[in-house]
């Protein structure tokens, strides 16, 4: 018993490092100096670290075994809750219809999103990843009809362009869209 948590608390710690500081290099490919380097901080706190040395598989999210076993993620629902570059994290309650919508992200946290989700693509798929990875796993799930329709938008528009143009291009294009919202944002103060 101790040989495994010893094994899934080095599987762990090596996946969520190798993963984020796959996200660090593409958000500094785009601008995100801090931001990047800010990155899924939370995973290494122990409401998330030791939910994930205990579900570890190697293969997927350790968030998917626990909601498999329990109906939610105690780890996951931790993590968006503290993370703008997730969707869920941009939900609040509209004042005109007083239900729970999605708010459109800052360009800054779909940026994020993006370089998470690509990232994320290498690190699962490993040799099987192609620049079209994270569009399909995109295009697979529930996220383009949950996340706020100009988030959704602008996310698969910069897949799409990945898929199609590659990473030189793509990250070049998310850089200055970023690069566009930091002058917009001080502009406005």
């Amino acid at each position: 018993m101790e040989l495994v948590i010893i094994m899934n608390f080095f599987g762990h710690l090596k996946t969520i490092t190798k993963h984020r500081n796959k996200v660090i290099l593409h958000c500094f490919k785009v601008g995100l100096f801090f931001q990047g380097l800010k990155h899924d901080l939370s995973k290494y706190s122990p409401a998330e670290f030791l939910k994930g040395i205990k579900y570890y598989q190697g293969t997927r999210s350790p968030n998917e075994k626990e909601r498999e076993l329990f109906g939610y993620s105690s780890a996951w629902l931790h993590h968006k809750g503290r993370n703008k570059h997730h969707f869920e994290y941009w939900v609040d309650v509209n004042p005109g219809t007083k239900k729970y919508e999605p708010v459109e992200m800052p360009i800054n946290y779909v940026a994020e999103m993006f370089c998470d989700r690509v990232a994320a693509s290498k690190i699962y798929m490993g040799k099987n990843y192609n620049d079209s990875s994270a569009l399909n796993y995109f295009l697979g799930g529930k996220a383009p009809e949950e996340m706020h329709p100009k988030t959704s938008a602008l996310l698969k528009s910069w897949l799409v362009m990945l898929s199609e143009k590659g990473e030189k291009e793509t990250f070049s294009h998310v850089k200055n869209a970023v690069k566009e919202y930091k002058k917009q944002k001080r502009y406005k103060r």
